[in-house]
């Protein structure tokens, strides 16, 4: 959008904050660079250039905004709608990889060169990888700076800079403030009260409807896992470097996020993954607008604009959890995955009670007796096959997955049937567009708003909702009396 010069001087002169993460307004005559929805006086269009993200803003020789924070805005949504080559690396170095394991193990991951990797997000983002890893660095020192009381040097380390003095270069460059500064001007509320927790703000765009997001994740919460308490979603976290517990509560125009971390390193990944889970990063006036055209979903959208799609922070458990699923009940699906939580997971210390474990790896349920599992015999061979194929590596899910290698490979395995594979192509993978036309809910949906019920049948009706229809499912699912749908008191 950044190459629109036309469309990017409305957006910024009506401060339109839709557009915020789309672009960044870089001001020749100041020299700082802000988020379309800057509430400061808009500058001449021939004083504005524009650029596709932070990391090239910072290349360029801008830095940030002091006013309007371009560092919190929500992410682009369009690394929510593609699977290709250069969204599947962005949504791996949000993830920190670049940071953990280099640009050569981002090559590794995606199966392309380091050199091809790096001309196609300069030719689309006009900043290499180590230049966006490095954006992502600053905003997270940003955050430990702001709101926690650690030391410099262990803010520096948990931030991902590899010495001090980078860090403070960094710092002072892209916020034309010293770490002390920052620290300094941050509101004294901005802290927690708890030591060892951070407390953030997840921004999104508006509108958010909040009811089936947190319902969904309320009703099928695993005990021991996740449970909702005091208005928040709360879970353990599997993290590159240790766990973290994480509660979420939805507030008008922000996510309150609360974070307890083993290691504060792992805090990019975890707000990474919070994103993820919630669907933060969508463009719900976009998926609105697609869906609104159609005359059987126009008054469900306009009834709860803004749905989101629930998904989840750990791929391999959703897709365990998916399979515990068939054919059973959400109770029941609960039922075996609390038994696989107790009898395998890794026990964690949780200071507000209530949660035990951490959801078991792939490599702790591979070695599991099949015969201890209640369930037909045909599902325990899925369950088993599917532990095997992921923890042998055999089956990879995760950000960098590509959306239909990835689902002809779950039907490959045995007793993975469409609604298996598109439920977690929908929740696990993120693909927007994954449909459920074989969904018992969709399909009594359907009936009742005189559609088509006959899966193939809403397959055709369905092909105007593309590329949304995952969101649809949720505007469809919403139709019924089903704990799913209601935000939780």
């Amino acid at each position: 959008m950044h190459t629109d010069t036309e469309r990017c001087v409305r957006a910024v002169q009506s401060k339109d904050a839709r557009f915020d993460g789309w672009f960044y307004t870089a001001v020749l005559t100041t020299g700082i660079y802000c988020r379309p929805s800057c509430p400061a006086v808009p500058p001449k269009p021939r004083h504005m250039v524009f650029h596709p993200s932070a990391a090239a803003c910072q290349q360029a020789g801008f830095r940030a905004c002091k006013r309007c924070r371009p560092d919190t805005s929500p992410g682009s949504p369009e690394w929510n709608v593609r699977a290709d080559l250069v969204a599947r690396a962005m949504r791996l170095i949000a993830d920190g990889v670049v940071d953990r394991e280099g640009v050569t193990g981002l090559a590794a991951r995606l199966g392309y060169s380091t050199r091809q990797i790096e001309r196609q997000l300069l030719a689309e983002l006009g900043a290499g990888p180590l230049a966006l890893a490095r954006a992502q660095r600053a905003r997270t020192a940003r955050l430990l700076v702001e709101t926690t009381d650690l030391p410099m040097a262990d803010v520096a380390f948990a931030s991902g800079f590899s010495s001090v003095r980078t860090f403070n270069d960094t710092v002072r460059e892209v916020f034309a403030l010293s770490p002390s500064e920052l620290r300094t001007r941050a509101p004294k509320h901005a802290a927690s009260g708890t030591p060892g927790v951070i407390t953030l703000r997840l921004p999104f765009r508006a509108p958010l409807h909040p009811d089936n997001l947190f319902g969904h994740l309320a009703a099928t919460a695993v005990p021991g896992v996740e449970e909702w308490r005091d208005g928040a979603y709360r879970r353990t976290l599997r993290l590159p470097y240790g766990h973290g517990i994480v509660a979420l509560a939805p507030r008008p125009g922000h996510i309150a996020c609360r974070l307890a971390l083993s290691d504060p390193r792992d805090l990019t990944v975890a707000i990474s993954r919070c994103r993820r889970l919630l669907d933060l990063d969508a463009d719900p006036v976009a998926v609105d607008e697609q869906l609104r055209a159609d005359p059987a979903l126009a008054p469900l959208v306009d009834k709860a604009p803004g749905r989101r799609v629930p998904r989840t922070v750990d791929e391999a458990e959703f897709a365990v959890r998916a399979v515990l699923g068939q054919q059973v009940s959400t109770a029941a699906a609960r039922t075996h995955a609390a038994r696989l939580v107790t009898a395998h997971g890794t026990p964690v210390d949780d200071p507000e009670g209530g949660l035990t474990h951490l959801f078991p790896a792939p490599e702790e349920l591979a070695a599991l007796d099949p015969d201890a599992l209640a369930m037909p015999r045909t599902r325990r061979t899925t369950l088993t096959t599917l532990v095997r194929r992921l923890a042998d590596g055999d089956l990879r899910l995760g950000a960098d997955s590509d959306w239909p290698e990835t689902r002809a490979a779950l039907l490959a395995l045995p007793g993975f049937g469409p609604w298996t594979a598109d439920v977690i192509a929908m929740r696990a993978l993120g693909d927007p567009d994954a449909f459920l036309p074989t969904d018992l809910g969709v399909r009594r949906a359907a009936q009742a708003l005189g559609l088509p019920s006959t899966p193939s049948a809403l397959t055709t009706r369905a092909a105007a909702w593309r590329p949304w229809r995952a969101y649809a499912v949720q505007y469809l699912w919403a139709t019924d009396d089903h704990p799913i749908n209601v935000l939780p008191a």
